[in-house]
Protein backbone atom coordinates (compact mmCIF):
# COMPACT_ATOMS: atom_id res chain seq x y z
CA UNK A 1 0.00 0.00 0.00
CA UNK A 2 1.25 3.88 -1.30
CA UNK A 3 1.97 5.59 1.79
CA UNK A 4 0.53 9.04 2.07
CA UNK A 5 2.43 11.87 0.51
CA UNK A 6 2.16 13.89 3.59
CA UNK A 7 3.52 13.48 6.60
CA UNK A 8 1.73 14.32 9.82
CA UNK A 9 2.44 18.01 10.02
CA UNK A 10 1.59 18.10 6.45
CA UNK A 11 4.74 18.75 4.72
CA UNK A 12 5.55 17.18 1.49
CA UNK A 13 7.77 14.35 1.01
CA UNK A 14 8.27 13.48 -2.68
CA UNK A 15 9.51 16.19 -4.95
CA UNK A 16 9.76 16.14 -8.96
CA UNK A 17 12.77 17.86 -10.96
CA UNK A 18 11.87 17.39 -14.39
CA UNK A 19 14.10 18.80 -17.67
CA UNK A 20 15.55 17.34 -20.70
CA UNK A 21 18.78 17.56 -19.38
CA UNK A 22 20.84 18.33 -22.42
CA UNK A 23 22.79 17.58 -20.75
CA UNK A 24 23.21 17.72 -17.56
CA UNK A 25 25.19 20.54 -15.79
CA UNK A 26 26.52 21.39 -12.36
CA UNK A 27 24.02 23.78 -11.96
CA UNK A 28 20.95 21.04 -12.38
CA UNK A 29 23.25 18.76 -9.86
CA UNK A 30 23.53 21.52 -7.03
CA UNK A 31 19.72 21.69 -7.45
CA UNK A 32 18.95 18.10 -7.32
CA UNK A 33 21.35 17.97 -4.27
CA UNK A 34 19.93 20.86 -2.61
CA UNK A 35 16.58 19.19 -3.11
CA UNK A 36 17.95 15.78 -1.54
CA UNK A 37 18.22 17.60 1.90
CA UNK A 38 14.54 19.07 1.63
CA UNK A 39 12.59 16.22 0.42
CA UNK A 40 12.66 12.74 1.68
CA UNK A 41 12.67 11.35 -2.03
CA UNK A 42 13.37 13.49 -5.24
CA UNK A 43 12.50 11.99 -8.89
CA UNK A 44 14.20 12.87 -11.02
CA UNK A 45 12.26 12.75 -14.70
CA UNK A 46 14.26 13.27 -17.65
CA UNK A 47 11.80 15.19 -20.54
CA UNK A 48 12.15 13.13 -24.06
CA UNK A 49 10.80 16.81 -25.76
CA UNK A 50 11.65 16.08 -29.25
CA UNK A 51 9.89 19.28 -30.26
CA UNK A 52 13.40 21.18 -28.92
CA UNK A 53 15.41 18.43 -31.05
CA UNK A 54 17.78 17.59 -28.42
CA UNK A 55 21.63 17.05 -28.84
CA UNK A 56 21.82 13.97 -27.29
CA UNK A 57 18.63 11.05 -27.43
CA UNK A 58 16.20 10.38 -24.51
CA UNK A 59 18.11 6.93 -23.37
CA UNK A 60 21.58 9.17 -23.45
CA UNK A 61 20.08 11.78 -21.28
CA UNK A 62 18.23 9.29 -18.76
CA UNK A 63 21.78 7.40 -18.47
CA UNK A 64 23.66 10.80 -17.71
CA UNK A 65 21.11 12.21 -15.03
CA UNK A 66 21.79 8.16 -13.31
CA UNK A 67 25.48 8.39 -13.89
CA UNK A 68 25.53 12.17 -12.20
CA UNK A 69 23.17 11.13 -9.13
CA UNK A 70 23.99 7.54 -8.55
CA UNK A 71 25.50 8.04 -5.05
CA UNK A 72 22.16 10.01 -3.84
CA UNK A 73 20.33 7.16 -1.69
CA UNK A 74 17.07 9.53 -2.06
CA UNK A 75 17.16 10.69 -5.69
CA UNK A 76 15.60 8.25 -8.67
CA UNK A 77 15.43 8.97 -12.29
CA UNK A 78 13.12 8.51 -14.66
CA UNK A 79 12.15 9.11 -18.18
CA UNK A 80 8.83 10.38 -19.40
CA UNK A 81 7.00 11.99 -22.55
CA UNK A 82 3.65 13.11 -20.77
CA UNK A 83 2.35 16.15 -19.52
CA UNK A 84 4.37 16.91 -15.79
CA UNK A 85 1.40 17.13 -13.86
CA UNK A 86 -0.01 13.61 -15.46
CA UNK A 87 3.20 12.38 -14.67
CA UNK A 88 2.60 14.14 -11.05
CA UNK A 89 -1.04 12.50 -10.63
CA UNK A 90 0.56 9.02 -11.54
CA UNK A 91 3.34 9.34 -9.03
CA UNK A 92 1.07 10.55 -6.29
CA UNK A 93 3.34 13.53 -5.75
CA UNK A 94 2.16 17.21 -5.42
CA UNK A 95 5.47 18.89 -5.53
CA UNK A 96 7.43 20.33 -8.51
CA UNK A 97 11.10 21.38 -7.99
CA UNK A 98 12.20 24.24 -10.53
CA UNK A 99 15.05 25.92 -11.02
CA UNK A 100 15.93 29.26 -11.30
CA UNK A 101 19.29 31.12 -12.46
CA UNK A 102 18.12 34.52 -13.17
CA UNK A 103 15.10 37.49 -13.87
CA UNK A 104 14.55 36.09 -17.38
CA UNK A 105 14.07 32.29 -15.92
CA UNK A 106 11.94 33.93 -13.36
CA UNK A 107 8.85 34.99 -15.91
CA UNK A 108 8.62 31.20 -18.18
CA UNK A 109 9.10 29.17 -14.54
CA UNK A 110 6.19 31.38 -13.14
CA UNK A 111 3.74 30.98 -16.25
CA UNK A 112 4.44 27.10 -16.38
CA UNK A 113 3.68 27.01 -12.34
CA UNK A 114 0.47 28.89 -12.92
CA UNK A 115 -0.09 26.55 -16.17
CA UNK A 116 0.61 23.65 -13.90
CA UNK A 117 -1.51 24.51 -11.32
CA UNK A 118 -4.56 25.13 -13.51
CA UNK A 119 -4.29 21.92 -14.58
CA UNK A 120 -3.79 20.30 -10.95
CA UNK A 121 -4.84 22.88 -8.10
CA UNK A 122 -2.75 20.52 -5.64
CA UNK A 123 0.58 21.28 -7.29
CA UNK A 124 2.86 23.42 -5.55
CA UNK A 125 5.91 24.25 -7.38
CA UNK A 126 9.48 25.32 -5.04
CA UNK A 127 11.81 27.43 -6.84
CA UNK A 128 15.45 26.59 -5.94
CA UNK A 129 18.23 29.29 -6.62
CA UNK A 130 21.67 27.44 -7.78
CA UNK A 131 24.63 28.75 -5.90
CA UNK A 132 25.94 31.61 -7.38
CA UNK A 133 29.24 30.22 -9.02
CA UNK A 134 26.61 27.62 -10.88
CA UNK A 135 23.86 30.88 -11.88
CA UNK A 136 25.26 31.26 -15.62
CA UNK A 137 25.10 27.62 -16.43
CA UNK A 138 22.64 26.39 -18.83
CA UNK A 139 22.27 23.19 -20.97
CA UNK A 140 22.50 25.24 -23.93
CA UNK A 141 26.05 27.20 -23.14
CA UNK A 142 27.30 23.74 -22.88
CA UNK A 143 25.83 22.30 -25.61
CA UNK A 144 28.08 25.25 -27.41
CA UNK A 145 30.67 24.90 -26.11
CA UNK A 146 30.76 21.27 -27.59
CA UNK A 147 29.58 22.04 -30.88
CA UNK A 148 32.50 23.86 -31.19
CA UNK A 149 34.80 21.63 -29.40
CA UNK A 150 35.63 23.44 -26.42
CA UNK A 151 36.37 23.04 -22.44
CA UNK A 152 33.13 22.23 -21.21
CA UNK A 153 34.12 19.31 -18.12
CA UNK A 154 33.96 21.60 -15.25
CA UNK A 155 30.44 22.28 -16.41
CA UNK A 156 28.98 18.99 -16.37
CA UNK A 157 29.48 15.93 -13.47
CA UNK A 158 32.43 14.06 -14.01
CA UNK A 159 30.43 10.77 -13.99
CA UNK A 160 28.54 12.15 -17.27
CA UNK A 161 31.77 12.88 -18.81
CA UNK A 162 32.55 9.09 -18.24
CA UNK A 163 29.86 8.57 -20.28
CA UNK A 164 30.41 10.57 -23.28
Amino acid sequence: MQKDIYNYSGSYKKAIYSGTFDPITIGHLDIIKRASNIFEEVIISVAKSELKKPMYDHDKRVEFVKAATRNMENVKVIGFDTLLVDLAKDLKINTIIRGLRAVSDFEFELQMGYANSSLNKNLETVYLMPTLEHAFVSSTIVREIIRFEGKFDHLVPKEVIECM
